[in-house]
């Protein structure tokens, strides 16, 4: 009985077109909700740490003495946990992929402005 199921299989995919596509010469389709990678926005970190904790895997470090925001994009499983919990939105995700990495050591960092203080508005004394 397998020997027929087998068969049919093997005829099945000798005259249908292949399920995958030939990425990157033919890049995926894209969608709204296609999840590329994680971009930031580092004038709008305030360095709360709040993604850091959210992480399931612990990619992403936050030095607040250092004001550096990293990720190590070969442990990010691309969740979106960190940018739901972002009280700033300054975390995005994007639709497109990351170019393609050939070697161990996919961590980028960022250093970031924090929050603008509020400078005293001076009287006018006339």
């Amino acid at each position: 009985m397998t020997f027929f199921q087998m068969t049919k299989t093997v005829i099945k995919s000798l005259f249908s077109r292949p399920s995958t596509l030939m990425y990157p010469a033919r890049p995926a389709k894209k969608t709204n909700l296609t999840r590329g990678h994680v971009s930031i926005n580092p004038a709008g970190c305030i360095t709360c740490r709040s993604c850091q904790r959210k992480c399931p895997t612990g990619a992403i470090c936050v030095e607040v003495k250092e004001k550096t925001w990293q990720i190590d994009n070969m442990r990010c499983v691309v969740c979106s946990a960190c940018v739901d919990v972002c009280p700033t939105k300054c975390l995005t995700m994007e639709t497109q992929y990351r170019a393609p990495l050939t070697a161990r050591g996919g961590k980028e960092m960022y250093t970031v402005a924090g929050p603008k203080k509020k400078e005293p508005v001076a009287e006018n004394k006339e």
